[in-house]
């Protein structure tokens, strides 16, 4: 496999999954390590590992568990893995496409001894956290094309070689357009209340390199009036057949913005993210997480002790607010009645079981 240039999911052959924790950073840089599915779902759940392709590795990798060490490699032993694994976030599809995946593969040799199973699945795991490299750099050359040169790009949470298998979707257009020697600036927005963008984007972009600026979330709308922002580009957890995208909760607020002063909106994403067996955005489970990541900031209190708290993780943008959808297929742009993702990528609906 491919080295990613960050590597936030790495899997141990002696049984194991590594994942640099993301709650920690950009402070200090220490590694989790999972042995088994019951760990991996965890660490999804506690934010150490997240953004929605990574998670459906991580997640990949955590099937593989279920077969370490010297498990019988019963039917019931997988399934309750998948079924763990799956509850860990709700929002993410990548997660259950992932889950789904290495159950089709492990039914399909179902018979085969625990040894041989085992490996079958890790193979499939490696596979999975692999193709998912190769999509974001082909989103990447894909979007780079849509960014003019001395662009300033606005971005939200984080949506780069930590949230992947390696490089990025939304960061990964805008590596891939720096690659094609276009001279860009990055204003990446903190993202309350967890801060991806100030932890993680900016790191991750100074660490590359890049031209960053940090803004809070709520003056993205002000710099988007003065004409300072050329575009926006933002990753994605679950798009629906019709473009409605659930991100990072404020990405909705970023799109109103953007098409009141004209700026184009993209939204990056491999197909795996993709679930055309939804309608619209309506039917997307929106997760609520816990009440201290709004009264706290790493640990330090910032509210009134006993006022109550709505946290939704993420929100649904409207697919007639998304000027084009970038996967590593394509740029995906809505038709007359708007976006429909099966006529546009030929990828059909699947059961959700």
């Amino acid at each position: 496999m491919s080295e990613p240039m960050f590597q936030a999911v790495r899997w141990d052959p002696a049984g194991a999954v590594v994942l640099l924790d993301q709650r920690l950073l950009p402070f200090d840089r220490r590694f989790v390590t999972c042995r088994t599915p019951d760990e991996v779902a965890e660490a999804i759940r506690q934010m150490v590992v997240r953004g929605a392709p990574a998670i459906g590795i991580a997640a990949a990798y955590g099937m593989a568990l279920a077969l370490f060490p010297g498990s019988d490699a019963s039917s019931e032993v997988l399934d309750r893995a998948a079924r763990v694994l799956v509850q860990a976030r709700p929002t993410a599809v990548n997660l259950a496409w992932a889950v789904r995946r290495m159950s089709q593969v492990a039914g399909a040799v179902r018979g085969a001894t625990p040894e041989a199973l085992r490996e079958v699945l890790v193979r499939e795991a490696l596979a999975i956290h692999q193709e998912d490299i190769d999509r974001n750099r082909a989103i990447g050359i894909h979007g780079a094309a849509l960014i003019p040169d001395e662009a300033t790009v606005l971005t939200h949470c984080n949506a780069g070689a930590l949230a992947t298998g390696g490089y990025g979707t939304a960061l990964g257009v805008i590596r891939a357009a720096r690659e094609s020697g276009k001279h860009l600036r990055v204003v990446a927005c903190e993202t309350r209340p967890y801060l991806q963008g100030a932890r993680l984007t900016a790191w991750e972009l100074l660490e590359d390199g890049f031209d960053v600026t940090l803004i809070t979330d709520n003056a993205a709308g002000y710099l988007m009036s003065r004409g300072e922002i050329t575009c926006v580009v933002v990753g994605a957890d679950r798009i629906a057949r019709n473009g409605d995208t659930a991100n990072k909760v404020g990405t909705y607020v970023h799109a109103v913005v953007a098409a009141r002063h004209g700026v184009p909106f993209y939204v990056a994403a491999p197909t795996s993210t993709l679930d055309p067996a939804l309608p619209d955005g309506s039917g997307i489970p929106i997760e609520e997480r816990r009440s201290d990541e709004v009264t706290q900031v790493l640990g330090t209190p910032i509210a009134p002790a006993g006022v109550r708290v709505r946290n939704p993780a993420f929100d649904v943008t409207p697919g007639s607010l998304i000027t084009a959808i970038i996967t590593e297929i394509g740029v995906h742009r809505p038709g007359a009645g708007g976006y429909d993702l099966v006529a546009l990528t030929g990828i059909e609906p699947v059961s959700q079981d």
